[in-house]
């Protein structure tokens, strides 16, 4: 059949505007519909979150500014199945890591909730290994669904083997549809899985299992990708056989109607067969309900594909069965947020004033916290952002309710490569605001800064910058390439960091929560941690 693209227009504000591939028409009763409704990147945002992406507050509250939140979600899931009975409901990966919920029950909450919710299949992300194997294998036993990765080699890990499976079939509307899992490649640099998984580019693992689900009549087939959007188009271009894509791992807004989003939803990619492969992802932390309204053709072609994610704003009914169980789950938390972590000599310096206008306690033990977090990846330097520290700790016992204070916004780590020239430009943004107290100031770690108010604001107030290694200072080369780690608040851009979005390379943006990296730096330095200053941000006149 040969397949032409046009446009079509759905009502309801559910979908905007979609794509249609056809050809000469369908013989009366030849096609079939299925919706796929679909999450992805969740990370264990149960309850609401604000714009900032971090738990909703009473005044985030009060002016109906809050979004997602598995009592929203289930509201909407609800819905979507009454106006398309023949539904399917998919997750693409990375329900672990990212709230007290999953620091408390480490997958058992995401288990019970995405059953009650009716999810079908769901794809092995990155962070479910952050806890190791055991965690996942666990949470696989407990979750009564599939959970799918074609792309790795679990002959040494045989009780997680029995647990996950590389495809599924699941049968809707009397046709069979087999769904392909997939798992980030990088696996083993991402995760401390690759102790003893193997994970393979996915290109050959999909053609594999295409093959095996077609050996068995099975010519719809969906590929449930923690991969990437880019990934995800790669693969779409290369492999013969996949009908649809619905991704993950990159957090990527497909939209027909949001403004600055990736890309278009869906995302259509020529495979080697000519035939068109609609490709969708959902943003991330539960802000949208990806939908995809499909018709295949008697062959099993996909025909029509139209959609667009359902932003989870206020307008969204919470369901209050979800709400009053989510709130039961909340209450040991209470305890958590009292419970001691670690211990401090002195009082931990994260006032306002000092940690956006120079080095400062708490600047210093965020920016070592995240550097010794990814060294052994071979990450060289951190940057953070003063405004990113919210209060001071005082002497004695450290709660986790305390960091959680310091560091409130769930940022991630996020690693990627600089030019030392471009490392120097970021340094220049950083201080461009110190008059003002501007937020963008910069904690280090890694390096020696040293810098003047006298210059000019984002051009040259930096005038020195040495690396750190073994104690060991020397300058930093501006040709030379570096690794970096800071959070993905500013590597989105944020704080004016705009050379970390244009610039960065190689970067992954999802790493574990940095509240989750400074309590363990403090856990690791046993009974008491001294803090203080090194001179590693020297104002200079």
């Amino acid at each position: 059949m040969t397949h032409r693209l046009r446009a079509t227009r759905f009502v309801a504000g559910l979908l905007a505007s979609g794509l249609v591939l056809s050809g000469s028409p369908s013989p009366a009763g030849a096609e079939d519909r299925l919706t796929i409704l679909h999450t992805n990147d969740v990370h264990s945002r149960l309850e609401p979150i604000n714009k900032s992406d971090s738990t909703c507050g009473p005044k985030d509250i009060e002016a109906k500014a809050c979004f997602g939140g598995t009592a929203r979600l289930a509201t909407a899931i609800a819905a979507a199945r009454d106006s398309a009975p023949n539904s399917l409901l998919l997750d693409a990966g990375d329900q672990f890591q990212g709230s007290l919920f999953y620091t408390h029950y480490l997958g058992r909450e995401v288990a019970e909730l995405m059953e009650r919710l009716g999810y079908e299949a769901m794809a092995v992300g990155n962070h479910e290994f952050d806890n190791g194997v055991p965690v996942l294998e666990a949470f696989a036993r407990e979750l009564d669904l599939p959970l799918l990765m074609a792309n790795a080699d679990l002959s040494r890990e045989p009780g997680l083997a029995a647990e996950v499976a590389p495809t599924t079939v699941i049968e809707k509307g009397g046709h069979r549809y087999g769904v392909i899992g997939l798992t980030p490649r990088d696996n083993g640099v991402l995760t401390q899985a690759g102790r003893t998984i193997g994970f393979e580019d996915p290109v050959e693992p999909v053609r594999r299992s295409v093959a095996a689900l077609q050996a068995t009549g099975i010519d719809r087939i969906i590929l449930l990708s923690h991969s990437g959007y880019a990934e995800d188009q790669r693969i779409a271009a290369a492999v013969e056989g996949v009908d649809v894509i619905v991704g993950g791992h990159s957090h990527t807004l497909l939209s027909n109607t949001v403004e600055g989003a990736a890309g278009p939803y869906p995302t259509l990619v020529t495979a080697p067969d000519g035939h068109a492969v609609p490709i969708v992802q959902a943003g991330s932390y539960g802000k949208y309900l990806g939908r995809l309204d499909l018709v295949f053709d008697e062959a099993g072609r996909v025909l029509e594909a139209a959609g667009e994610p359902l932003l989870l704003d206020a307008a969204v009914a919470q369901d209050e069965g979800v709400t009053a169980r989510i709130a039961e789950l909340a209450k040991p938390l209470e305890a958590l947020k009292s419970k001691v972590v670690a211990e401090t000599a002195a009082a931990i310096d994260g006032q306002r004033e000092t940690c956006r206008s120079g080095e400062c306690a708490m600047g210093d033990l965020v920016a070592d916290a995240m550097l010794s977090r990814v060294r052994d990846q071979g990450v060289q330097i951190a940057i953070a952002n003063g405004g990113g520290l919210r209060a001071s700790i005082d002497a004695g016992p450290v709660t986790m309710g305390e960091v959680l204070t310091v560091l409130p916004f769930q940022n991630t780590l996020s690693t990627f490569e600089l030019t030392g020239a471009e490392v120097i430009a970021a340094l220049e943004n950083g201080v461009s605001q110190v008059e003002e107290l501007g937020g963008r100031f910069p904690q280090v770690a890694g390096i020696e800064v040293d810098w003047s108010p006298s210059g000019t604001p984002g051009k040259d107030r930096i005038r020195a910058v040495r690396l750190v290694v073994n104690g060991k200072a020397s300058p930093l080369d501006p040709a030379a390439t570096y690794l970096v780690v800071s959070n993905n608040f500013l590597r989105g851009g944020g704080d004016g960091y705009a050379v970390f979005a244009e610039k960065g390379r190689k970067a992954y943006d999802y790493g574990p929560t940095l509240d989750t990296v400074v309590t363990e730096y403090l856990a690791a330095k046993g009974a008491q941690f001294t803090p203080g200053t090194d001179g590693r941000i020297r104002r200079v006149e």
